[in-house]
């Protein structure tokens, strides 16, 4: 039978509770144990598609086209293994939900409420995957922070789920906080004490303490938590600040995490978690022997977590190659004609990041421009990919005002056009080419010989792809489309020829990569960039 843990957050957010959930999850993937964690998130819009990157970092994008919160990310990069549409909900979509079955009758006339409506159908979603039989343990992340208005559904979901499933097949995690008040030279355990006392008043007794910390816990504190929160002092565990997030399922290990909840689960604690492979990442994570400094030019840089994947693919590409990867943000907007060799000096190489819209996008064609004639290497995603072909379109094949349909309506040259399936859509949200598309590489080519196979399979999250009217001049050129989709021949890959790094991918390569499979498309990016610098 399935066991399900649920992880709430008290005090203020962003404090982990995905990278807690993710770490805990491998520990007990470690130890031979089937796990999934899914997300529930207490704002009100359907998904994070339409989200402001500056709202809510980047939208991660799962292999079934769901647009998701990108703590989904992290569960993939830990767990390798693929998420989907049902392992991220929204009060929207519960919502949503709710009121079509009013609307269809479902509910036979009887007033529709929060309690049992609501709460009813967030049980059916938190039991779905467990209930397919492919799980042995469901780590449920509920967004947000207890003592929220929009959270006390998801709350008291968990409190009825309590009584339903019974002490040995579930279990709550609450993470708070225990800052350090420099002032006194102390630790204060009074937020965590609310935090569990407004947890207590919705009638859910948490069962485990992660808390994170500047500064070790002493015993005193820990006996103090577990004094005033009613639980184990085995299970206050502390969650000190780690140099890296890859660090926290060792310490989770230290603290015993994993042991707590397999005892409190009624599980079997005999197999030791074999984290070798992780400890080997870690090891080549920490002792690089060479470093590169890549460029970032995007229009979110405010908030990297607008980038979050491509600066992990990064770290996992880094690993790979022993070498230290330092990413410099660069504002798309701030790059010029006069000031672009200025921007880019020092970089060993230079990705031209996603995004939508007009800002930014003469920075990125410059950026694109002095990458391509000075040879610096070059990586594009998505958009990247799209100003590569707008960038050799105007200044190689001399096609004046070439862009992007989104860009200008009214351009002569769409070099990069909208999908025909696209014109007639009005609704912004979810209509996308959204999740895995095949793609067949040409031999021969840069991008085989860095995947060392024809058929690849990539996510994508975008409405123009390039214009194959235009494909036999810019191929004449020496823009090669090394990448097409085999059902629609919709151009995937491109790259220069006479070029030592330029490869541009219309997909996200940065979603698929992970602690165990480091994607080949950084790996080599960043093998490229180590060449250029140890070449300069």
């Amino acid at each position: 039978m399935t066991k399900y843990i649920f992880v709430t957050g008290g005090v203020t957010s962003s404090l982990g509770k995905g990278i807690i959930a993710a770490s805990l999850a491998k520990l007990l993937q470690a130890r031979g144990l089937k796990v999934t964690i899914q997300k529930f998130d207490p704002y009100i819009n359907i998904d994070p598609g339409t989200l402001n990157p500056y709202e809510h970092g980047e939208c991660y994008v799962t292999e079934d086209g769901a647009e998701t919160d990108l703590d989904l990310g992290h569960y993939e990069r830990f767990l390798n293994v693929p998420t989907s549409q049902a392992n991220n909900v929204t009060t929207g979509r519960i919502y949503s939900h709710v009121i079509e079955q009013e609307r269809a009758g479902a509910y036979l006339g009887k007033t529709v409420q929060v309690v049992p409506h609501i709460t009813d159908e967030i049980k059916r979603r938190m039991l779905l995957l467990g209930q397919t039989g492919e799980y042995d343990i469901v780590i449920t992340e509920l967004g947000g922070t207890v003592g929220d208005i929009e959270s006390l559904p998801f709350i008291e979901a968990v409190r009825q789920l309590r009584w339903e499933l019974g002490n040995n097949d579930c279990l709550v995690i609450h993470l708070t906080l225990v800052p350090y008040l420099a002032a006194a030279g102390e630790l204060k355990t009074k937020p965590t004490q609310h935090s569990v006392k407004t947890l207590l008043e919705y009638g859910v007794q948490p069962d485990i303490l992660v808390c994170r910390t500047e500064h070790k816990l002493n015993n005193d504190i820990r006996k103090k938590l577990a004094l005033f929160c009613n639980v184990n002092i085995n299970a206050v565990v502390e969650s000190i600040d780690a140099p890296t997030i890859y660090d926290v399922p060792l310490n989770m290990l230290k603290e015993q995490l994993d042991k707590t909840v397999l005892a409190k689960l009624k599980l079997s604690t005999k197999n030791e978690p074999d984290l070798e492979n992780w400890k080997a990442f870690l090891g080549r994570l920490k002792n690089p022997t060479n470093e590169v400094c890549i460029g970032l030019v995007g229009k979110y840089v405010e908030l990297p977590d607008a980038y979050k994947s491509i600066a992990e693919a990064f770290i996992h590409a880094g690993a790979t190659n022993e070498t230290k990867v330092k990413v410099k943000y660069i504002a798309a907007e701030s790059v010029s004609d006069d000031n672009v060799a200025e921007k880019l000096k020092g970089l060993d190489g230079v990705l031209v990041a996603p995004g939508f819209g007009e800002r930014g996008l003469e920075g990125k064609l410059t950026t694109i421009k002095y990458v391509r004639e000075n040879k610096v290497p070059f990586f594009g995603i998505c958009l990247g990919m799209q100003c590569s072909v707008i960038e050799f379109g105007r200044n190689v094949l001399g096609l004046k005002g070439a862009n992007s349909f989104e860009m200008d309506e009214t351009t002569p040259h769409p070099v990069i056009n909208l999908m025909e399936e696209q014109k007639n859509i009005t609704n912004m949200g979810g209509t996308m080419r959204l999740g895995a598309y095949d793609c067949e590489i040409k031999k021969g080519t840069k991008a085989f010989g860095i995947y060392g196979k024809a058929k690849i399979s990539e996510r994508h999250r975008h409405r123009y792809e390039f214009n194959n009217a235009y494909l036999k001049d810019y191929e004449a050129a020496g823009m090669i489309a090394s990448g097409f989709n085999p059902d629609t021949g919709l151009v995937e890959i491109v790259e220069l020829k006479d070029h030592p790094f330029f490869v541009a991918g219309q997909f996200h390569p940065e979603l698929k990569s992970t602690v165990v499979n480091p994607h080949p498309l950084f790996v080599s990016f960043v093998a490229a960039s180590l060449a250029h610098k140890k070449s300069q």
